[in-house]
C-alpha cells in the first residue's frame, strides 16, 4: 500500500481495520506500508497507526517507484504472491482469500483483480451496492477506463478472464511473473500503470483474471487536477507508442490526430491547457524517443504471444462514465466506425 503526504489520515485506519478482519491466515500475511514523500511526521503516524506494517520511506512521490519498492522488500522476504491495494477501500473479510485463491485455481493466470465496488454512501446502496470496476478497457487509442462502472452488484461465476488490463486499486500477481516483466516502469510515475503491467504480462503468456470472491468498496471521487491530466494524458501515448505494433499506429494515426487536436482545444475553457500542452512537449524530446524505441525492443524480446490475441478485445469507444460529453458523444460512432475498418487488419 502507498501512502502520499496526509493520504493516510483520511484512510488508512479503516482500510486497516477491514485488513485486521481477514479470515486469511494472518501468519502468512506480511504489510509494506510505503511512505511516498515521507516526512518524519508521516513517518511517524504510519508507525503509530499501523504497528503490524511495516513502513517504508521514500523521498518522492512516484507512484510506480513506491509499489516496486515495496515488492522489492516482498520479494526479498520471500513472499509468493504481490497484492497491491490502495488505501482508500474497505474489504470485505474474504478479499485475501479470494484474491489468493484465483491463482491457485488458475495456474495460467499471472494476475488477478477483485471485485470492486463502490463505497455505499447511504442504506440503500448498502443494501444494493454498486460497481466500480469488473476489470478495466482498453482503446486502441490508448484510453483506458473501467468495466461495470456504477452498474448493480450481481453474482459472477468462476473466473472470467478481464479482456482489458485489471485495476490496480486491488490486484495480486505472482512474484516470479512480476520479477520476469521486470515490474513497473517508473517512467510512469502514476496512471496507466495498471495497464502496463497487465499487458506486459498477457504478451508474456499469462491471463488476466477477475477474482469474484474477492470484494471490497472503493471510496471513489473523480476529480481532475492539472497534475493527474498530465500523467494521465502523456502516458495513454507513452503506452501505445511502446506497445502498439507499427501497423496499429500508422493506420490509427488520422483519428488520434484529430483526437489530439480536440483534447487541446478542450484543454483551454477545460483549464487544464498547460498540462496538456506538457503531455505532449514531452514527445519533442529525443530522449523520449530513445527510451520508447528500447522499451520497445524488450518488449519484443519478452513477447511470446501475437499482440492480435490483446488488440482483438480493444474497444471502439471510449466511455468514460465520469464524464458526460457531448464532443465525446458524438465521437463514439465515429471512433467505433473507424476501428471496424481498420480492425481487419491489426488482428
Amino acid at each position: 500500500m502507498v501512502n502520499y503526504k496526509d493520504y493516510a489520515k483520511n484512510y488508512l485506519a479503516a482500510c486497516r481495520d477491514s485488513l485486521r478482519a481477514q479470515n486469511y491466515p494472518a501468519e502468512a500475511v506480511s504489510i509494506y506500508l510505503v511512505d511516498n514523500a515521507s516526512t518524519p511526521e508521516s513517518l511517524a503516524y504510519l508507525r503509530s497507526a499501523y504497528p503490524e506494517a511495516l513502513v517504508i520511506p521514500r523521498p518522492d512521490g512516484n507512484y510506480c517507484a513506491a509499489n516496486n519498492a515495496g515488492a522489492s522488500r516482498a520479494l526479498a522476504d520471500g513472499c509468493q504472491y504481490l497484492v497491491f491495494l490502495n488505501l482508500d477501500v474497505e474489504a470485505e473479510p474474504g478479499w485475501l482469500s479470494g484474491l489468493v485463491q484465483s491463482l491457485e485455481d488458475n495456474p495460467g493466470a499471472g494476475l488477478a483483480q477483485s471485485k470492486i465496488l463502490l463505497f455505499p454512501r447511504s442504506e440503500t446502496e448498502k443494501q444494493k451496492p454498486r460497481i466500480n470496476s469488473l476489470g478495466n478497457v482498453v482503446h486502441y487509442l490508448g484510453f483506458g477506463y473501467t468495466s461495470g462502472y456504477g452498474l448493480p452488484d450481481r453474482g459472477i461465476a468462476g473466473y472470467p478472464e478481464i479482456p482489458g488490463y485489471g485495476s490496480g486499486c486491488s490486484l495480486v500477481i505472482r512474484a516470479d511473473v512480476f520479477q520476469a516483466i521486470g515490474g513497473y516502469d517508473e517512467e510512469y510515475y502514476m496512471y496507466h500503470d495498471d495497464m502496463y503491467l497487465s499487458l506486459l504480462a498477457k504478451l508474456a503468456g499469462w491471463s488476466v483474471i477477475l477474482a469474484p470472491a474477492s470484494r471490497l468498496y472503493h471510496k471513489y471521487e473523480f476529480s481532475r487536477s492539472t497534475r493527474m491530466v498530465y500523467y494521465m494524458e502523456r502516458n495513454r501515448r507513452l503506452l501505445a507508442f511502446s506497445f502498439f505494433p507499427s501497423r496499429l499506429l500508422l493506420l490509427a494515426s488520422p483519428l488520434a490526430f484529430v483526437m489530439e487536436a480536440g483534447l487541446l482545444f478542450a484543454s483551454i475553457p477545460g483549464g487544464w491547457f498547460r498540462s496538456e500542452v506538457r503531455s505532449l512537449a514531452y514527445f519533442l524530446n529525443p530522449r523520449t524517443w530513445q527510451s520508447i524505441l528500447l522499451k520497445r525492443k524488450q518488449i519484443k524480446a519478452a513477447t511470446q504471444v501475437s499482440f492480435s490475441g490483446l488488440a482483438k478485445d480493444f474497444a471502439g469507444k471510449i466511455e468514460f462514465q465520469e464524464v458526460d460529453s457531448l464532443a465525446l458523444r458524438l465521437a463514439n460512432p465515429v471512433l467505433a466506425g473507424y476501428w471496424r475498418l481498420i480492425r481487419r487488419f491489426v488482428i
